[in-house]
């Protein structure tokens, strides 16, 4: 589980700012608690398809390729079945159970799906508040994470 956790913290820290090495990488790993090798971040960069794309001001930085695009999505699914422990309805708030650290790893997965009945989410360690729009949606959402998770 370390490893979907990691590349969970990689996929934030790099949407979430500028990443130009995997130096600089390692070293945002390692302030969130994450000790690994520059082969291990290779791995992972190459799994999670990162690519170093020309930004602003003629720097480069690690993005998530566009053309690869539908495997990130997968992955992240991926996640989100390797991390979802349960889930259940209460009015049009979805409580999701994941394993310890994964909750916001399953709600950057939920986010990604467009789920337009999803109005949002907030993670805490290993559990999830999902708010939908109406108490159906709610139930609908619930029986679809559900068929995921088989």
């Amino acid at each position: 589980m370390m490893k979907v956790q990691r590349q969970q913290k990689i996929l934030e820290i790099v949407e979430s700012g500028p990443v130009e090495t995997q130096e600089e990488l390692a070293g945002r790993l390692e302030a969130c608690g994450f000790s690994c090798t520059q082969a291990t971040i290779s791995r992972d960069i190459k799994e999670l398809r990162l690519v170093k794309v020309l930004g602003a001001g003629g720097r480069y930085r690690y993005m998530v390729s566009g053309a690869a695009e539908g495997a990130f999505l997968e992955r992240l699914r991926d996640i989100f079945r390797k991390s979802v422990t349960s889930c259940e309805a209460a009015q049009n708030i979805v409580v999701l159970k994941t394993l310890p650290g994964l909750a916001s790893a399953a709600c950057a997965a939920l986010d990604t799906m467009n789920i337009e009945a999803l109005a949002g989410t907030l993670a805490g360690d290993d559990t999830a508040f999902l708010v939908l729009r109406t108490n159906g949606d709610a139930d609908k959402l619930v029986e679809e994470i559900q068929r995921i998770l088989r």
